[in-house]
């Protein structure tokens, strides 16, 4: 039999490692600062687990731990354990800024009660009228509560600023300055009215026929201010409970007094706020007692603070008078019917952004739509376009808004409010 290699024997019995060929070993894929970045990391660790020690943290109060570990029948003992808390209103701070303040509350259908505080709250975080809970057993004030205000009212609030500017409100020049006087001029210069010695107008009334602008410049005016602007919609006030449309009104304009600048905008007020009288079966008194709720916010017992009221209606003749008078709503602005020259311009807003011919004259379509409101011109530019799609056309010819006129203007005629408006008012 031929004696193996030598190569085949040192594989079956590999020579044992000396010290130096570990030392080469340990070396392996270790850069210049591998040792100094695990000490570090080891003492961060360390560090991490001393001061969590000294907290009394364990991994499962941190919400960190592994399911396995979740105690649930103890966490759900302790919830139990946990009384409610009680909701009362701080009504008189007895020796306020002392050691041994007392504080007077009412809980709401139970009593009134003189309590001291509980060890989570400061003297700073009470006031006098504040809502806070209390617990159930020596009824010690232990959180203060944010005021009340219906959900309903706070999404009133308008957010995003609508996308309409002064430029997109054609011919009504005269109401835009009127309107910025009142709703501009106080904020951006206070300083004016301080010097002449007179207060800012508080209100402005828009009143005028359907589709001449008022929600519109209302929305110009909201993208203009950096005020709060609250829209409500007149009908929203009106609520199935006796007390509820004049609570939400209370709830509406204490929120406004909470923020810095505020615009109040009622749109169809005569929803709510027409004239007083007995019809007999007091089907009306619910929504009159709305609107003498804001009669009283707009010029009641309370100061205003820096909010401007904006109301708009198209029946001004069916309002209340405490309504109108001087120092509710001091500034009276109607809309007219758009003259010629407005109504050329409400042409080329509307056109901007259509794909027109050129040369369309515009000055003839306007002298062709006498009486009509800025809402009738869009329909007119809305329906020269279809015209056009109806021919397959990519451009709007001037005879198609020669037709839109005799339709809209000429065949709507009927559906006009205009002269109802006008017999009105």
């Amino acid at each position: 039999m031929a004696p193996e290699p030598e190569d085949e024997l040192n594989e079956k019995n590999p020579k044992p490692l000396d010290e130096d060929d570990i030392a080469l070993l340990k070396t392996y894929g270790l850069g210049p600062y591998s040792a100094s970045i695990k000490k570090v990391e080891k003492e961060i660790k360390d560090m991490a687990k001393k001061v969590n020690d000294l907290c009394g943290i364990k991994e499962s109060d941190t919400g960190l731990a592994a399911p396995s570990q979740w105690d649930l029948v103890s966490d759900k003992q302790m919830m139990q354990e946990e009384q409610p808390l009680q909701v009362a209103r701080c009504t008189k701070i007895i020796n306020p800024n002392t050691e041994d303040a007392k504080y007077v509350i009412n809980v709401k259908q139970i009593a009134k009660f003189v309590v001291g505080l509980g060890d989570r709250v400061s003297p700073t975080d009470i006031e006098e009228g504040m809502r806070v809970g209390v617990d159930r057993n020596k009824y010690q004030i232990q959180i203060p509560l944010p005021p009340k205000i219906d959900p309903s009212v706070t999404m009133m609030t308008v957010e995003e600023k609508p996308d309409v500017t002064y430029n997109d409100v054609g011919g009504c020049k005269e109401q835009i300055e009127k309107m910025r006087e009142v709703v501009e001029l106080p904020m951006l210069h206070p300083e004016k009215f301080v010097k002449l010695g007179i207060d800012p107008p508080k209100g402005v009334l828009c009143y005028g026929p359907p589709g001449t602008g008022k929600t519109l410049l209302a929305r110009a005016v909201a993208n203009r201010t950096d005020a709060c602007f609250i829209r409500v919609i007149g009908s929203e006030l009106v609520q199935k409970y006796v007390g509820e449309g004049a609570r939400m009104v209370r709830e509406l304009f204490q929120m406004a007094r909470s923020k810095k600048a505020c615009i109040v905008f009622f749109d169809e007020v005569d929803a709510i706020g027409g004239a007083r009288f007995d019809d007999g079966v007091g089907g009306d008194n619910e929504v009159q007692r709305t609107m003498l709720e804001i009669v009283n916010q707009l010029d009641g017992f309370d100061a205003r603070g820096n909010i401007k009221v904006l109301m708009a209606t198209n029946r001004p003749d069916t309002l209340d008078p405490a309504l109108l008078r001087p120092g509710r709503l001091d500034r009276k602005v109607e809309f007219g019917l758009p003259d010629l020259e407005s109504r050329t311009q409400i042409f080329k807003i509307h056109t901007r952004t259509m794909n027109c011919e050129r040369d369309i004259r515009f000055e003839l379509l306007a002298r062709l739509c006498p009486n009509s409101t800025g809402a009738d011109i869009r329909s007119v530019c809305t329906e020269a376009g279809m015209f056009a799609i109806r021919a397959r056309r990519k451009t709007v010819t001037e005879k198609d808004f020669l037709d839109a006129v005799n339709k809209v203007i000429k065949g709507y005629q009927k559906f006009s409010a205009t002269p109802k408006y006008m017999v009105y008012n």
